[in-house]
């Protein structure tokens, strides 16, 4: 039995072993930093090359840009982490993987909702400008990052933690298809339209 507090390191197998997030875990420190300036030049940095993020460093981004009240870009940049980490989950073999989303959207949702939700044209906008841009934009970053939130990567071999690559346009499409729909429900729901 460990004590609170106590860390445990487990250290990946197989393809695992070559996921790096130290850069994102990084960056995602900056963004979320105490100082203006910090969190200003990581931006800079991030919104430089956001293909070349994992979906933790846009949800991050996304934090600061809601502390200096941008939140039409907040929301945007919000709502493209969750299309990607989803599409992330859904390349990943293990579904326990997943739970990273929640974790995520716990994390960094709350300030960037309230502020859409309060009009049904707002959080749209910000969708579907979050929605476009993941659809034009690569997707060059390691999409494994996932896979370590799962229990395959205490418990599993650390390998064929991908669908095959064919089947990731697909995914994508369905992806962005099934969160496009989702939000329709959503305002339905809460706003009759």
């Amino acid at each position: 039995m460990t004590r609170l507090g106590r860390t445990i390191v487990v250290e990946p197998q197989g393809e695992l072993r070559t996921v790096d997030t130290s850069a994102a875990v990084a960056l995602t420190g900056r963004l979320l930093h105490a100082g203006p300036a910090v969190r200003a030049a990581a931006r800079t940095e991030v919104l430089a090359a956001p293909q070349r993020m994992m979906p933790p460093v846009l949800f991050a981004l996304s934090a600061s840009l809601v502390a200096e009240d941008a939140m039409a870009d907040a929301a945007a940049w919000f709502y493209a982490a969750q299309v990607r980490a989803r599409f992330d989950a859904v390349r990943c073999t293990d579904p326990t993987a997943a739970s990273a989303l929640a974790v995520l959207r716990d994390r960094y949702g709350e300030p960037v909702n309230r502020w859409a939700f309060a009009d049904p044209a707002r959080v749209r906008r910000a969708a579907v400008r979050g929605v476009a841009w993941d659809r034009t934009a690569p997707h060059d970053y390691d999409h494994r990052w996932i896979a370590l939130h799962g229990m395959g990567a205490f418990t599993g071999p650390g390998t064929g933690v991908s669908i095959p690559r064919e089947e990731w346009a697909p995914a994508a499409a369905r992806v962005r298809a099934e969160y496009l729909a989702g939000l329709r429900a959503v305002l339905a729901e809460q706003f009759g339209r």
